[in-house]
Parts: structure tokens; sequence; C-alpha cells
């Protein structure tokens, strides 16, 4: 047949979004029938999805996204194999808009999300469908992981940091700027201790209790009288429910006040909030170069 035209080409590359070549040969395959090609590389893009669903992806970004009058918000993990792709352009969209219609939409699961609608970008589909297109086009297996959606009477604020390594929503009874604030500090608790919960009242008491009998145990090899024993015991007990809880961390911005007190010079409360951490609790592949190598060799 005769060759290709490259406005050819060009045309099923703006349509696909994928690479010259790739458009080229189904072209070829397809006698270049524009139609047959598009719906060629369509089929083609299931299966590679399908071959890059076996590859880790540990890597990705937090989307967000906040209503307007700042009652609804959500955050959507989207995971892929490496940073450079975590930072494209058509990823972080990908993402972005997810976590609009999981706000808009409310899914039960990722399950029923992925059957939802969807439009992002050139794409346009199911989530799942666009979700197979994004793997055709960058080549590495991505996956949607796990949402956090959130509704409320009183106010929405989130914050992203990291370029989307960490998402927080804060839910808060004040203004913007205080819930940035403590938006800030839930991120930063990432790289220390983590907040369980926003109140002592609110930890469970089989934590408490635990963390009492390790504290009674480690207080009884001081061979101190049993009334300072017992001393000592609740205070570690408040110290600990100080450490894991929001209220009562030492706030980011200023060490010597806690979170609590922040709030109440700024007439404000928290009543929730949400935090999703990329690739927190996936196994990350550890690549043995050296066994490659010895492997490669003994060829």
């Amino acid at each position: 047949m005769a060759e290709i035209s490259a406005s050819v080409v060009m045309e099923l590359r703006q349509r696909t979004g994928l690479g010259m070549m790739e458009c080229k040969k189904a072209l070829l395959e397809t006698q270049g029938d524009l139609e047959k090609a598009e719906d060629l590389l369509r089929i083609k893009s299931g299966a590679k999805a399908s071959k890059a669903a076996g590859r880790i992806a540990a890597e990705g970004t937090v989307g967000g996204f906040v209503a307007a009058d700042g009652k609804t918000a959500a955050l959507v993990e989207v995971n892929c194999e490496t940073d450079f792709v975590a930072r494209s352009e058509d990823f972080l969209k990908f993402a972005k808009d997810l976590a609009e219609l999981t706000a808009a939409k409310n899914p039960a699961d990722v399950e029923v999300l992925s059957a939802l609608s969807f439009k992002s970008g050139e794409y346009e589909g199911t989530v799942e469908t666009v979700r197979q297109a994004l793997v055709q086009k960058i080549g590495e297996n991505v996956s949607v992981r796990r949402f956090a959606r959130r509704t409320t009477a009183a106010r929405l604020v989130q914050y992203l940091h990291g370029g989307g390594r960490i998402g927080v929503t804060v839910e808060v009874d004040g203004d913007e700027v205080t819930g940035k604030d403590i938006a800030l500090h839930v991120a930063a608790s990432v790289a220390g201790t983590r907040p369980l919960c926003i109140a002592k009242e609110q930890v469970p008491a089989e934590l408490v209790n635990k963390e009492r009998e390790i504290f009674t145990a480690q207080a009884a090899e001081s061979g101190k009288p049993a009334e300072i024993v017992a001393k000592m015991v609740e205070g570690r007990v408040a110290k600990y429910l100080a450490e894991v809880t929001l209220l009562g961390q030492p706030f980011v911005k200023n060490p010597d006040e806690t979170v609590e007190q922040y709030l109440k010079g700024k007439k404000a409360s928290v009543k929730a909030f949400d935090l999703l951490v990329v690739g927190e609790g996936i196994e990350k592949k550890k690549d043995d170069f050296a066994a490659e190598v010895a492997a490669m060799t003994k060829g």
C-alpha cells in the first residue's frame, strides 16, 4: 500500500495521545483506515494496561479538590511506577479530575469510581478506560488506589505537600487561614508522630490500656513506692495522649503552644481530618543489580 502520510499519523496521535511510531504501525496494520487504527490502538491499550498491572506502582500523587462553597472535598491517591511520570502533566490532571469526580459523585469505593463516566484532557469514557489509555500513553502501570471524601456544614480546607506526595483535608469551624495552618501541621506530622484522632477522648480505650500496662511494668522496675509509680504511669499516659492527638501536639509553626492553644487563640475548632500519603503500605521492589549482572554473565 501507499506510504502513510505524516498528517494522518499526526491526526491519529492527536486522537489517542500515543507515540508517532505506535500510530504509524497501527495505520499500516489497518491499511491506512484512521477509524480502524484508532480502534486497534484502544484494543492494544487494554492489553498493555493488563500487562502493566502486574508491575509495582508505589510512586504517584494525591489529587485534591474542594468545592467552591468549601462544603465538599475529596482526595484521591493515584499511583505509577516512577517519580518522573508522577510529575507529568497528564498524570497530575488525571488525579485532580478524579478528585473532582469523587467529590461530585460520592462513589462507595474504588470499584464504583472506576465505572463512572469520566473525561480528563483528551480522554473520555469511564474512569477505567481513561486509566487504560493513560497506561498506553506513558507505558507505566497506573492505579487508582484509594480516596477520602468529606462533606460538612462548616468549612473544608486542603493542603497538598511535595507535589502531591501528601494530601490533607481538614474540617474546621473557623477561617480558611486557620484551616490551612492545621492542614500543614497534619502534613508535617508524617515525619514524626501522626495524630490518631482529634482529642484524647477519642483515643480507643484498648490503646490507652495497652500503653498503661506497658508503662506500669516499666515503672515497677524503678523500685519506687506504689503511689509514686501510679503518678509516673499517669504522667506517661498523659504524655502519650498528647503525642497521638491533634489537639495535644506542639503546633508546627510555634512549638511553644499546642494545636489546641493555637485554635483557642483563633476562636476556631477542628472537627475531623483526612490524610493520604503516596505509596504508604506498598512494598516497593528492591532491585538486586549485582544478581542481575551475574545472571547476564552466565549467559
